[in-house]
């Protein structure tokens, strides 16, 4: 068969996301802090884009705001012409690639000085620092850097003496004797091997160790305290409660995490995007704008008709993304405070009584009450936090699943967590309740149908312990 060429008219439709709806997208998911990032960026780049001044408008600025808004004029209609951003939101529904992950932040308003600009000290770098202010020969000192570099965030030495032993080509005798160094280093029982070990060398440190009773408790019966099997513990030992209380008590006063305060975890502060407050028995919803710029086109448009070539072409398209960006960050917050204003609507029993008021609530109820998509609703929750009367809560906390009632009605899954969690801190510690007990309680005062499964689950995802580990002897 001979090879040919051919030519052939195709008729088709196909949707296209333009750099700017991409970027009118990323505002919606981006969180506040992130997004005064982007602006600050935004202004530094683009020479069409200014800060608009606090103070009222000059009478002699008339002229440049007519002049700004008959170049804006052809942009804003070639804009229109594109694409609709009703239109793209209703019918969009695929997430954008999530936003990558920055290594710096901007740091928060009227934090010190110290925090913005001191680092937070690892565990470590603690303890090589102590290591070099100690009296140990050079052999020691490197022996006592493979046993640091051993040591993991927890605390708890990660590799057995005989392979540190190989590392440093040292006698077995050599690490042990630097092990037992190192463990009485700030924080006390670091580079332990074993939880007993870790308690007892802290033990040590502070004088307890005279008491036999008290070291064969951590030595031999760690399990049985956690497992609180304290009748058998107190015949073997021939005390009374009372005794065994006490002892209880001075070793819950050791740590045995002594690495857990150098996590090397940063805290991560929330700053809300809504406040939400009561006033005259209505709630009142006011967007949080500190710290994020008012955009305004800069002045340097009067300059824009006298350009040619290259250079008009340049301007032409910053005028557009400034004129694009300044509209997005516009119908983002219109966005976000029709959605707050619904969620308010939805849930206005969480905002007067509290969690154990929250309803069931899915995306689409939201959508469907401000004519958007579920995406965009979605988007605009997604990494939000909004102030309320009963603490900070992120949007995404007020959808939650429903659980049926026998009389037809449901009730939102977190309430239910709530009030779980509310029964079991009113409970009598020396008889807790179990979980099947929980689900009859809540039949009977709420006529609410719940497996002991369920309310398992839920006490696990709350990391509240088994009614077994949360009894008390005493």
């Amino acid at each position: 068969m001979a090879l040919e060429l051919r030519q052939q008219l195709k008729l088709s439709q196909q949707l296209v996301m333009t750099p700017q709806l991409q970027q009118a997208i990323k505002l919606l998911q981006l969180s506040r802090l992130e997004l005064m990032e982007t602006v600050q960026q935004e202004l530094l780049e683009n020479p069409f884009l200014e800060e608009s001044p606090e103070s009222l408008v000059p009478a002699d600025a008339t002229e440049k705001a007519e002049l700004r808004s008959e170049a804006q004029e052809g942009y804003d209609k070639e804009l229109a012409s594109n694409a609709d951003w009703e239109d793209y939101l209703g019918d969009f529904s695929s997430t954008t690639k999530q936003v990558a992950s920055r290594e710096t932040e901007i740091p928060e308003e009227g934090s010190s000085f110290e925090a913005r600009l001191s680092s937070r000290p690892s565990l470590d770098g603690h303890l090589f620092w102590q290591l070099t202010l100690s009296r140990v020969t050079e052999r020691q000192q490197g022996i006592g850097e493979i046993i640091i570099g051993n040591i993991g965030s927890n605390g708890y030495l990660h590799a057995s003496v005989q392979e540190m032993a190989e590392m440093a080509g040292a006698e077995v005798e050599e690490v042990e004797e630097m092990l037992h160094r190192v463990q009485r280093f700030d924080p006390v029982g670091v580079a332990a091997r074993s939880p007993q070990e870790c308690l007892l060398v802290q033990i040590e440190v502070l004088g307890y160790d005279r008491d036999p009773v008290l070291v064969e408790l951590v030595r031999d019966h760690l399990e049985d305290l956690e497992k609180r099997r304290y009748k058998p513990l107190c015949r073997k030992f021939r005390i009374n409660m009372d005794d065994l209380r006490e002892y209880l008590e001075l070793i819950q006063t050791l740590d045995p995490m002594p690495g857990a305060s150098f996590g090397t975890s940063e805290p991560h502060y929330v700053a809300p995007d809504v406040f939400v407050h009561k006033y005259d028995g209505e709630f009142v919803i006011i967007l949080n704008d500190d710290g994020l710029p008012s955009l305004q086109l800069s002045d340097i448009i009067d300059t824009l008709p006298q350009v040619s070539g290259p250079d008009k072409d340049y301007f032409q398209e910053k005028m557009r993304s400034a004129s694009w960006l300044i509209k997005s960050l516009h119908q983002r917050q219109r966005t976000l405070y029709k959605v707050m204003e619904s969620i308010v609507k939805y849930q206005r029993g969480f905002f007067e009584e509290g969690v154990t008021a929250l309803k069931p609530l899915i995306l689409k109820d939201i959508a469907d009450d401000i004519g958007m998509h579920e995406s965009t609703v979605s988007r605009i929750t997604t990494s939000k936090y909004v102030a309320t009367p009963h603490g900070i809560f992120e949007l995404k906390f007020f959808f939650n699943s429903a659980i049926g009632m026998d009389d037809g009605s449901s009730v939102g899954s977190e309430s239910v967590k709530a009030l779980i969690k509310q029964l079991i801190s009113e409970e009598n510690s020396k008889r807790p309740l179990s979980d099947e007990r929980i689900g009859e309680i809540l039949k009977e005062k709420l006529q609410l149908n719940i497996a002991r499964r369920t309310v398992a689950k839920y006490r696990t995802a709350m990391d509240i312990p088994s009614s077994s580990k949360r009894k008390s002897a005493f």
